[in-house]
């Protein structure tokens, strides 16, 4: 390989042709060679390569961080895939349903599910011994880079809770309402898949280009391909994976144990402790407790949330503008006093009365605006009056409100042409078509491959090496689809949802459209939008006065649009790994299968053992309601009350006329792009900075900045000066650190921050003040409660 490198790069003239001369004419070769194999500059004497140009494009990443290679002899449909991701689905969902239910918040992270992946199948693979048939069933081969691939896949599908988990639990805690199993299990598995048929319908646009890169999958591959290459290539790698995993692993338990402090430093902090400003500004190490402007983090848990090493540039970019005009509109609006923001505390969730007077912060009731259904009464209402905001609370509305509808010009002026193919549908040569049942073809399990008509025009070496695969056909997505529509119809009649059936439609139709828009933006950008508030204020509009309506429209209209952009980045991912559509499609489904079930049953048992304390206000070190409580709480803000609080001459009408200045924000760089194209006004992202402008209303900011730091470290120095290195180790270093922070974390949450029992402390001392005011030492913030 060295000296055909060497040749062609001797005799041709241009990096075109180089790449013609070595393409293989068949791209189900396993050998097939990869633009990472036939770009570097030179090799070296250990065969070691280098590049002289940074990776730019997508298409460069594609071909230099991860390599086009393939053995379609790998067989994935084993017994100990299925085995290890069943039990792993079910493991996940348990955990991620329990600490749904935590004082302590921890995600079951795709990383953890992949180190326990490998070292099981590992254990499976060395001490099953095949010399019987049944040891031939349980271990046929060697655990191969597939078979890890696809239990990842079906792992990751449960790892999160679902937000039917949310509505169902709130029902049965606050309106004593309870389905049956069936029910419940249904509710759930139909709320997860939806968004999965949507989205496998939309493959063709948002995951085969190779434009569609979803960075987020970079690290997993580069893992993948790390510990299952061949040992004698990829032993660097390797170790930088266990040298970053075991580094952070040890060192993680400082700034999460030890030394607290280090979660945040503030030097304006340090220098002045009896200032709310300075606290307001320059704190960040606690919940709600600042802006944490030039404030420093040593703690990658949470400055990896996520992981700065692997957005691209432009996003860092866009993010960084939207940061800094997030700092100034938080304090020039809050010292100004608009929407009396200083009668209210500076960063928090809740909802206050007008009766709060900036010393004495009284928290609305909202139960005493509800009748005996549920719903919001208006006499009732008038008596306790309306709520409102934190004002930075209602600035992140705002700006969510901003960015969804710049996403939509944005995709429109700047890519178009990406996602125009999605919209073939309503074509009129298929309208047509839809009108004459003559010509439909009622064999639709025979219908054509979906890939067939990119198959041309799409040069990704990965989507090449996928068509040796059968595809998982449009009409699975189809069924899928039309199964979970039917039976959320159904469900949400079951149980009472309050939700008129057009409604449910209108929280699908929306889910189909977000899920085009914010895919291809979350596909091209690597930022996944949360959509929540703008979909719970909508069905407060189509609704009014019906909270327990607005949960279920939020269920089917925004879990979909974050369920189906998993399973984009999931098909992005099987892809990326070379595992077969129809694999993918399985352990996707498999995993939801299993979560909705186990997720159901600990949601059911848990909220019948545990009902008073996740009723109770503090709830104990083991079990708390806050999650539940404050879903139900939103609920009835959007669901009841959004109508008065957002219409024109309500409190926050300017929160609903972001809608309309969100359409003409993308306008101005397209044309000042046009007649001015070398100033590089494509590169500004006027969505996602319209999204960071309400960045700051939640949260520990002193990781902020950080976050910030170690990104253009990585996208900018390191890849324009360090290519070689960024291409080879940036991405499993990211994987490795990740991973490395989350076992430790994990273990920690039983051992010491009380996931199995009462919580263990450090002792104070000036690194730990953690029961004694902020961790940076800033001043904390005054509340009074009544």
């Amino acid at each position: 390989m060295a000296s055909t490198l060497r040749r062609l790069r001797g005799s041709a003239k241009n990096e075109e042709e180089i790449v013609d001369s070595a393409r293989p004419n068949d791209v189900s070769d396993e050998k097939s060679i990869s633009r990472a194999d036939i770009d570097p500059v030179y090799l070296d004497d250990d065969g070691e390569e280098h590049y002289k140009l940074p990776p730019e494009t997508a298409e460069d990443f594609v071909t230099e961080v991860i390599h086009a290679r393939d053995d379609p002899t790998l067989n994935p449909w084993t017994f100990r895939t299925f085995f290890l991701g069943i039990g792993l689905a079910s493991f996940a969902a348990i955990l991620a349903t329990i600490y749904y239910f935590k004082p302590q918040t921890v995600v079951v992270s795709t990383v953890f599910l992949a180190v326990i992946s490998y070292v099981l199948g590992e254990a499976m693979a060395t001490f099953i011994p095949r010399k019987t048939w049944l040891g031939r069933f349980l271990n046929p081969h060697p655990f191969n880079s597939k078979e890890h691939a696809a239990i990842i896949i079906m792992g990751s599908a449960a790892a999160n809770a679902p937000a039917a988990i949310e509505l169902l639990s709130v029902q049965k805690l606050f309106y004593n309402e309870e389905p049956s199993a069936a029910v419940g299990i249904f509710l759930v598995f139909a709320s997860q898949c939806l968004g999965y048929g949507i989205a496998g319908l939309l493959r063709r646009t948002l995951v085969y280009p190779t434009k569609m890169l979803f960075p987020n999958n970079l690290p997993m591959v580069s893992l993948i391909e790390a510990l299952h290459g061949e040992k004698s290539q990829v032993k660097k790698k390797l170790r930088v994976f266990y040298i970053g995993f075991l580094v952070l692993f040890f060192y993680e338990i400082i700034p999460e144990f030890i030394m607290p402090t280090l979660v945040g430093i503030s030097i304006f902090c340090l220098a002045e402790r009896d200032s709310i400003l300075f606290t307001n500004l320059f704190g960040g190490s606690n919940g709600n407790e600042g802006l944490g402007i030039m404030g420093l983090s040593f703690d990658w848990q949470y400055i990896s949330n996520p992981s700065p090493l692997w957005y691209p540039l432009q996003t860092l970019f866009n993010s960084f503008v939207g940061y800094v005009l997030c700092v100034g509109v938080f304090t020039g609006v809050y010292y100004g006093n608009i929407w009396r923001a200083q009668d209210f505390p500076f960063l928090s969730q809740l909802l206050f009365t007008g009766a709060s007077n900036g010393t004495n912060f009284v928290q609305y009731n909202q139960t005493a605006i509800l009748n005996a259904n549920g719903e919001v009464d208006p006499v009732l209402l008038a008596q306790e009056g309306l709520p409102y905001f934190a004002v930075t609370f209602a600035l992140y509305i705002l700006a969510t409100n901003l960015s969804i509808t710049a996403t939509f010009t944005h995709i429109c002026l700047w890519n178009w042409d990406d996602i125009k193919s999605a919209l073939d549908f309503i074509s009129l040569s298929n309208i047509i078509h839809l009108l004459s049942p003559w010509r439909w073809n009622w064999r639709f399990w025979t219908a054509k491959d979906s890939r067939s008509g990119i198959a041309d025009t799409e040069d990704d070496p990965h989507f090449r090496l996928m068509m040796q695969y059968k595809d998982a056909p449009d009409w699975w997505y189809g069924i899928v689809l039309v199964i979970c529509v039917a039976l959320g119809f159904t469900m949400m009649y079951l149980t009472n949802s309050t939700l008129p059936w057009w409604a449910f439609f209108v929280a699908c139709g929306l889910s189909c459209i977000c899920i085009l828009f914010f895919g291809a933006q979350y596909a091209m950008t690597g930022y996944q939008y949360n959509t929540q508030p703008v979909i719970q204020m909508i069905g407060g509009y189509l609704h009014p006065g019906y909270p327990k309506a607005n949960m279920f429209f939020v269920v089917f209209g925004y879990n979909s649009v974050w369920q189906g952009q998993l399973l984009l980045s999931d098909l992005k991912f099987g892809q990326y790994t070379h595992l077969s559509p129809r694999a993918t499609f399985t352990m996707q489904i498999g995993g939801t299968i299993v979560g909705s079930i186990f997720s159901y049953i600990l949601m059911s048992s848990i909220t019948t053992n545990q009902r008073d304390i996740l009723l109770s206000i503090e709830g104990s070190n083991i079990w708390s309601g806050q999650a539940p409580q404050n879903y139900n709480s939103q609920a009835i803000a959007w669901g009841g009350l959004a109508k008065d609080l957002f219409s024109a001459g309500g409190i926050y009408q300017w929160v609903n006329f972001a809608f309309l200045i969100g359409f003409t924000l993308p306008v101005p760089f397209w044309i000042a792009h046009k007649y001015f194209p070398k100033m590089r006004w494509d590169y500004w992202n006027t969505a996602i900075i319209a999204n960071f402008i309400g960045l700051l209303y939640v949260g520990i900011n002193s990781v902020t900045m950080p976050w910030f730091y170690v990104g253009v470290i990585s996208q900018f120095y390191m890849r324009k000066y360090r290519p070689n290195w960024f291409i080879k180790y940036n991405y499993i270093l990211s994987a490795a650190m990740d991973g490395g922070t989350q076992v430790l974390v994990f273990i920690l949450s039983f051992a010491v921050f009380g996931g199995a029992g009462n919580p263990v402390t450090f002792p104070p001392y000036w690194g730990n003040n953690f029961n004694q005011g902020n961790l940076d030492y800033c001043m904390l913030n005054p509340y009074i409660g009544s």
